[in-house]
């Protein structure tokens, strides 16, 4: 091959691989001319006087899930994987495995019943239902906390806390640790409704929380959230969310502007960097060049990966299984953080409720990067998990967060830690907001 040949092709890989790495890790031009189109689009939001809140309880046609077995019974398979490790994606005998199980002996009614053990309802914002689940402490003085979801993940990956939060008493804690619980549906997600409009960023979205507390009569409240949960508590802190105290992540937005740039460019790390730092570093240099494909989809073209999600659970449990692995604490293998019927709870209610699409679309509505480092004034409480998408060092957590009230490192969770960890999530949780009671 030619010198000028092979300089070329190196232009192809890496223009490539910033494309694929949109939406966490976005070129300042590339990123400014999305947006930019989806600003020309963004509709205004119908108007909705009604805010009542009504009760709300899951039941899923029998036919819909009749349908879904059936579907996965019929699955026509690609062949199978030309490596041994997981570099092409989720491989296909552990597929097999998951289906097998999910079409003939998974039930779903038990998923409705973790559900509908708690209460649930639905209020319009913006002329979107909101589906969210409310459980008040029998503590009077509980601290309101509205804790946000992220993708893959539902509602579902927030329940176990809900009793350690709630009635800490019950489960080791003290009766001043207690919470009353908000757990909503992001719009598009679960029963949310879907947007028919562009403008439902996370920037909208927690305006709804803002309106959603308020509705419920909070005045004061902190929120917590991981992945889409992160950016929405940060977007809330940084635009002034009325009665907003402070907030806690668990995938916190640290990457400085020197090494963003680095990474974007596809250059070696910063001169100075400490331990922890180039292993911050290097952990995301891995993780936008091998595993970002899920994103660039979504961000781009969340409707054309919606066809596919929308005709064929396999695909759709696909779509999510392969982050389960990549993102649990488990070493590739998520049977070890989470059991089968936990992540098929959440594969189900995408495929039951048709979200596969909707769910995309926050990823094209931000279309922004959610590691780079914000500028946030707001007390903020970091918790930093070992099987995260990259562990946050403590030095770009001062930088970001000007008020960080709490940081700890923590030695076991990953990506989904209130689902994987919920006895520790819990106790971060408690001792992240004790200073703001």
């Amino acid at each position: 091959m030619r010198r000028n040949e092979l300089k070329t092709m190196k232009m192809k890989i890496k223009i490539t691989s910033r494309v694929i790495a949109a939406g966490v890790l976005m070129g300042i031009s590339v990123a400014g001319f999305a947006q930019n189109q989806s600003d020309s689009k963004k509709v205004d939001p119908v108007v909705n006087s009604d805010k009542s809140i009504r009760p709300f309880k899951v039941h899923i046609p029998e036919a819909a899930i009749k349908d879904m077995k059936q579907r996965i019974a019929a699955t026509r398979w690609p062949d199978k994987e030309t490596v041994a490790d997981q570099s092409q994606g989720v491989k296909l005998e552990k597929l097999k495995g998951l289906a097998s199980y999910w079409g003939k002996d998974y039930d779903w009614r038990k998923a409705e019943a973790k559900l509908n053990a708690y209460p649930q309802f639905i209020t319009n914002i913006d002329g979107v239902d909101i589906h969210f689940i409310h459980v008040r402490s029998k503590n009077p003085n509980a601290l309101p906390l509205i804790m946000t979801h992220g993708w893959p993940g539902s509602v579902f990956e927030l329940l176990k806390v809900i009793g350690p939060l709630t009635d800490p008493t019950a489960y080791g804690g003290k009766a001043e640790d207690a919470f009353d619980l908000v757990i909503p549906s992001i719009p598009g997600f679960g029963f949310s409704g879907k947007p028919t409009v562009t403008g439902w960023d996370s920037d909208h979205v927690g305006r709804a929380w803002a309106e959603l507390m308020a509705r419920l009569g909070y005045k004061k409240y902190v929120s917590q959230g991981g992945d889409c949960g992160s950016v929405i508590s940060q977007r809330m802190a940084k635009n002034g969310a009325p009665g907003l105290i402070g907030i806690h992540v668990n995938m916190p937005a640290t990457v400085p502007p020197e090494v963003a740039k680095a990474l974007n460019d596809g250059d070696k790390a910063p001169a100075g960097l400490s331990a922890k730092e180039l292993d911050a570093f290097n952990t995301l240099d891995v993780f936008y060049r091998k595993s970002t494909g899920y994103s660039g989809m979504m961000v781009t073209r969340p409707q054309t990966i919606g066809y596919s999600l929308s005709d064929t659970p396999v695909g759709q449990a696909a779509w999510m299984y392969d982050e389960f692995a990549g993102w649990t604490f488990s070493g590739g293998d998520p049977e070890k953080s989470l059991t089968k019927d936990e992540m098929l709870d959440d594969i189900s209610l995408y495929w039951l409720t048709n979200t596969g699409a909707s769910s995309a679309r926050i990823y094209w509505e931000d279309h922004s990067n959610n590691f780079n480092a914000v500028d946030l004034q707001l007390p903020v409480a970091v918790t930093v998990f070992p099987g995260e998408i990259y562990r946050a060092p403590k030095t770009w957590a001062d930088r970001a967060y000007h008020n960080l009230i709490y940081f700890n490192e923590v030695n076991k969770g990953g990506h989904f830690a209130a689902w994987e960890e919920p006895k520790l999530f819990a106790e971060e949780i408690r001792k992240a907001f004790k200073t703001l009671r």
